[in-house]
């Protein structure tokens, strides 16, 4: 394989040769490529081939550039920006950051200098005044290449080890695209300062953003661009944390898209393949995040639950005679500041999520209402067989009984059919809890339950998410469900998002912002017959998860209608079937 490498080498290079216009520019990498390649200076195959690969493609990437006299770009490294900045994006005050804070400095020091080849490092690359502002003793920041861009030709630092200097980003990005560096350098992070940023914050090769953001109020006089949310989502924000009296949290977005900019051709008119109102993401692969931001998105909090429960969870029998794989006393927790935790390794049905939801809202117990919409979840246990299984004989088809919605609305009255006028009767859980909320904060008695024991018989089916608890923080409001029975493949998905929509419903009509959702489980399982297609799943990568929009006019919670929610950027995984468990 090498021989047939070394011999394509020679080929391309004496190929290329006859490109006479770019002969001068692209002789002495492809002499200094031979001449390397013929010293061996690399001990393994491998690396030779990497090498031959990286200077090729700048050789390709020359040897087709028109012959026109016009400055030609070459190949450019992709970057990721690491930032700290107050919520009207201000990142310093007289030349230097407004606050200091560990955790900040913590989080760039892992991020800029973790590698997954620990034969290589990472680049920084800043302007000249970023690099004047770090301590003297701190300088150059070691383990990492530092690439400081200036203009000024009395600022030479090429005797200094780890330091270069360009006198631009673009040239910055061609050296880091270059041999040696193509191979010894494995990410490349923007860190400033303010001007870099204002012109590179949202650029198009800016993979990832990397933000500190600081939402406490302090005064700044350097500010940068906001964040294009158009073309950049959220994959994982961190709860938020105080030092030093300054509130904080870490969050990381990725680019999904091209902006819009880049989608219109040199004509100014829109590129006909580009569908700006799509929410097809453009890139589909998110592994050039560092590991550690990568494995922080949430939704391997049910990835990795669903398979310890595969790996070692206990057999037990069940009530549908399936048989599952089962773990006692589990928790996921979801922060729901900044998107929305719809699993992407499968499409959720999310329709059904927001209809079910607004049916129980409603206090309504008819299955038939759901499936006049085309939503068909509750079928199984509303058919004329099933009912008369449980003992229910009496019970119209449809007439689920005394569940979720009539328990939030009427607990504690004395349940008839699905048709009776139930209109000031009971207890109105749901309207206590907003009560509550907002008179009341700080109450510890803020519940929502739907298990009431006098009630079961008569329920098709026992409420398995049967109690929340609300909590209200900062402006936030965060939302504890207890679930006493949990099917992991189907049903879970669709109780993270049901719960997280009622905490952000709720939170809208109370005049406060989402904060969590923490989800506590009894008996987390899996259904013997879903293990194969939970299998493909975990293997998926997650992507972003999506942005929810919410009718801002609507304060009532008894007024919202299924088009009042609109997901914004959902491009999950397609369909995995599961059957359900009846």
């Amino acid at each position: 394989m090498l021989v047939a490498e070394v011999l394509r080498a020679g080929s391309c290079i004496s190929r290329f040769s006859r490109h006479a216009c770019n002969v001068a520019r692209f002789s002495s990498i492809g002499c200094s490529f031979i001449s390397q390649f013929k010293k061996s200076q690399f001990l393994d195959v491998s690396s030779k081939i990497s090498y031959f690969r990286c200077c090729q493609s700048q050789l390709v990437a020359m040897a087709t550039a028109p012959a026109n006299g016009d400055s030609q770009s070459g190949p450019q490294r992709n970057y990721q920006v690491v930032v700290a900045a107050t919520r009207d994006m201000g990142i310093g005050k007289d030349g230097a950051l407004p606050w200091k804070l560990l955790g900040d400095l913590k989080f760039f020091k892992e991020i800029t200098l973790a590698t997954s080849d620990p034969a290589k490092k990472n680049a920084v690359i800043m302007g000249r005044k970023t690099w004047e502002s770090i301590p003297v003793k701190s300088r150059p920041l070691p383990g990492r290449l530092n690439v400081i861009l200036t203009r000024s030709g009395s600022f030479d630092f090429a005797t200094v080890e780890n330091v270069v200097i360009c006198g631009s980003m673009k040239s910055a990005l061609e050296l880091l695209a270059s041999t040696p560096y193509c191979l010894s350098i494995e990410k490349v992070f923007v860190i400033g300062g303010g001007q870099v940023l204002r012109e590179y914050l949202n650029g198009p090769a800016c993979e990832a953003i990397h933000l500190t953001d600081v939402q406490s109020s302090i005064e700044c006089d350097t500010f940068i661009p906001p964040i294009d949310f158009s073309v950049f989502q959220p994959w994982y924000s961190s709860f938020p944390v105080v030092e030093s009296n300054i509130r904080h949290s870490f969050a990381t977005f990725v680019r999904v898209r091209k902006s819009l900019a880049e989608t219109h051709d040199s004509n100014g008119k829109e590129s006909a393949e580009v569908d700006t109102k799509n929410d097809k993401f453009e890139i589909d692969n998110f592994s050039f995040l560092p590991k550690m931001i990568f494995d922080r998105h949430e939704e391997y909090h049910y990835l990795n639950l669903v398979e310890d429960i595969i790996r070692s969870g206990a057999q037990k029998n069940d009530r549908t005679g399936t048989g599952t794989l089962s773990k006692f006393g589990c928790q996921m927790r979801f922060n729901l500041r900044k998107n929305f935790p719809l699993l992407t390794t499968k499409r959720v049905f999310w329709r059904g999520v927001v209809e079910e939801l607004l049916w129980f809202i409603s206090g309504s117990t008819n299955a038939k209402v759901l499936q006049e919409k085309g939503i068909r979840i509750w079928d199984g246990n509303a058919s004329r067989e099933y009912l008369d299984s449980v003992g229910l004989v009496h019970r119209e088809e449809g007439d689920l009984g005394p569940v979720y919605g009539f328990q939030w609305r009427h607990f504690g009255a004395e349940y008839t059919d699905m048709h009776a006028d139930y209109t000031g009767k009971g207890f109105d859980q749901l309207m206590d809890v907003i009560d509550k909320i907002k008179n009341n904060p700080d109450d510890r008695r803020i519940i929502l339950s739907a298990w009431n024991p006098s009630d079961l018989k008569k329920m098709a089916l026992p409420p398995c998410h049967m109690f929340a608890q609300f909590y209200v923080e900062n402006g936030e409001l965060s939302c504890q469900m207890y679930q006493r029975s949990a099917d992991m493949g189907l049903g879970v998905p669709f109780n993270i998002a049901s719960y997280s929509l009622l905490t952000y419903m709720i939170a809208q009509v109370c005049d406060l912002s989402p904060g969590d959702f923490v989800h506590v489980i009894g008996d987390a399982h899996v259904y013997r017959t879903h293990v194969r297609a939970l299998e493909e799943q975990i293997q998926k990568m997650p992507k972003p998860f999506p942005i929810l929009e919410i009718n801002p006019s609507k304060k009532d919670i008894n007024s919202f209608v299924a088009s009042d929610f609109k997901l914004v950027g959902y491009d999950p995984h397609q369909k995995i079937e599961m059957k359900m468990a009846i």
